[in-house]
């Protein structure tokens, strides 16, 4: 079963962010993850959620996405978008 990681993003530095963006791609494509929204615009609808850049990346499985959040190689570019940006994530499975 496909999994998102679903990510509401306000960046605060943004030098530091572009480090990040320019690392994250690398290893979400080594563990299988692609990509389906990267910080497009946004109209907003309903409710009281308002996102500031959303990012959606897909990967086959839970077992993909949570083993590239917690890998090695992502150490380093999640520790980059902690120190740069204020984020929301949650996965969750697809059908």
């Amino acid at each position: 079963m496909t999994a998102y990681a679903i990510g509401d993003v306000k960046i605060t530095d943004p030098a530091k962010f572009e480090k990040y963006r320019s690392q994250a791609p690398e290893t979400i494509k080594k563990y299988g993850g692609r990509y389906i929204v990267r910080g497009g615009p946004i109209v907003h609808m309903e409710g009281d959620w308002n996102p500031i850049r959303l990012v959606v990346i897909e990967f086959d499985t839970m077992t993909q996405l949570k083993r590239w959040y917690h890998s090695k190689e992502y150490r380093g570019p999640k520790q980059l978008r902690h120190e740069s940006s204020n984020t929301n994530v949650v996965f969750v499975g697809g059908i």
